[in-house]
């Protein structure tokens, strides 16, 4: 099969494809842009779209109500100039931000700068106040604009055959629908927009959605590029196709970028790219927007100067976590004291560095047991902290468990005769909460 791109056969199969895109001119009386970096950014934008749904859809899954003419989620895409890594970094729809001067695109009124939440910039200028927002912001100078909707995205992900997401708890939402077991499912478009929309299957709301929004994105990576569309160009029209049917995006987004695009993929694998979400500290109750999110100054600006700077997010990580086994509680959330229940000098030191491996956050100080023949490898804990006692022992196979009230949140691994080494484990989310950066390979089904 021709591979796609690779001379005039896959260039005639896409020409004309970007007819099919409604355009928008997102940068149109844009002054005093940022400096371009390396690399293409890509300021996606996720909107309601709800209108275009047919009435079975609305009721099967759940997206009743008025459209809202507003952003449902936002995310910078960033891809290297070498075309080998794709950063994604969610930005926060409750964020606090200052609109710049700007007429109102519904009242026609004009507008000194003043807050709102990120999400309110395209309700009141759309896409190209959306844009000066984000780079007044970001201080990242934008490229493209693309802007999906509920329809584009369904039939994105039926067209490339439904896409593979794994949890490791069940998860409900009464408000989308959701309703899964834990382990492993294939979502159709309409199931996967129930995934990536739902808000109350933890305390995380918004947070939570976020990086489901990202899992979902690096399982849509692997299914793109494992199953072939790339390399058949008749097959990725068919996708493209698909996808183009009901999304917007600026004037300079053709053929041309679809398939530079589509040969850059063509080395991807999940681990090619790298999700992130802007740090942010809570605002708290703000008056005239109500509770909103501000972005951490030292960090987010560390942020946005790595992706300015054409620099991995994700430190170059290159081990693959695809061996690693499914826990419930991220290792990075799990304090662990370690000690040593044998003769054998040493072998604190080592299960402290086997468990850091994988990334419990261990004491780095084991210390020696009260008994020195343990035979198995033993884990105390405090019954209030039985799911992470469970994730830890999903590590330390074969272990034995034994509840201690009152002992803490702090977990105690005694090492046995018996130790044999640490089972990689990760979390569905390795930061659960807290600011950090994974690659697509440590979010996706093992």
């Amino acid at each position: 099969m021709a591979v796609l791109g690779a001379g005039a056969i896959g260039h005639a199969l896409m020409t004309g494809l970007d007819s099919g895109i409604t355009r928008v001119d997102p940068f149109r009386d844009i002054k005093n842009r940022p400096v371009s970096g390396g690399g293409m950014n890509i300021l996606v934008v996720g909107t309601d779209g709800r209108e275009k749904i047919t009435k079975e859809e609305k009721e099967k899954y759940r997206l009743g109500g008025a459209p809202c003419n507003c952003t449902d989620t936002m995310m910078l895409v960033h891809l290297s100039r070498d075309r080998d890594r794709a950063s994604v970094v969610s930005l926060p729809r409750d964020s606090y931000a200052e609109l710049p001067a700007h007429t109102d695109q519904n009242s026609g009124r004009s507008h000194e700068p003043h807050p709102v939440k990120l999400n309110a910039a395209y309700a009141e200028g759309g896409p190209a106040l959306t844009v000066r927002t984000v780079e007044q912001m970001t201080k990242v100078k934008i490229d493209h604009y693309l802007e999906v909707d509920f329809t584009s995205f369904m039939k994105t992900v039926d067209a490339v055959g439904g896409v593979e997401v794994c949890t490791t708890s069940p998860m409900k939402d009464n408000y989308t629908g959701l309703d899964l077991a834990a382990g492993t499912h294939r979502f159709n478009g309409g199931q996967a927009l129930q995934y990536v929309r739902s808000r109350h299957v933890d305390a995380g709301s918004d947070l939570g959605r976020m990086q489901r929004q990202q899992r979902f994105i690096a399982a849509l990576i692997k299914q793109v590029t494992s199953s072939g569309v790339l390399l058949n160009p008749v097959r990725f029209r068919e996708v493209a196709t698909t996808m183009v049917s009901s999304v917007r995006a600026d004037e300079k987004f053709g053929t041309d970028e679809m398939l530079a695009l589509g040969r850059a993929m063509r080395g991807f694998s999940a681990a090619s790219s790298e999700f992130t979400s802007v740090p942010v500290t809570p605002m708290g109750q703000v008056q005239g927007l109500g509770s909103a999110l501000k972005w951490d100054p030292e960090k987010s600006e560390r942020l946005f100067r790595m992706i300015r700077e054409d620099r991995p997010l994700a430190g170059g990580r290159t081990k693959s976590a695809q061996k690693k086994k499914l826990v419930e509680v991220s290792p990075q959330q799990i304090r662990v004291q370690v000690l040593n229940g044998t003769a054998t000098e040493g072998l604190g030191r080592r299960v402290d560095a086997d468990l850091r491996s994988t990334g419990f956050a261990t004491t780095r100080a084991p210390r020696n047991g009260t008994d020195t023949a343990v035979p198995r490898t033993f884990i105390s804990y405090d019954p209030r902290w039985d799911r992470s006692a469970r994730s830890l022992s999903t590590a330390l196979k074969g272990c034995e468990m034994r509840p201690v009230k009152g002992q803490g949140p702090t977990l105690k691994v005694t090492a046995g005769e018996d130790y044999a080494g640490v089972v990689p484990v990760r979390a569905e989310n390795a930061f659960q909460g807290e600011f950090g950066t994974v690659t697509g390979d440590e979010v996706v089904c093992p």
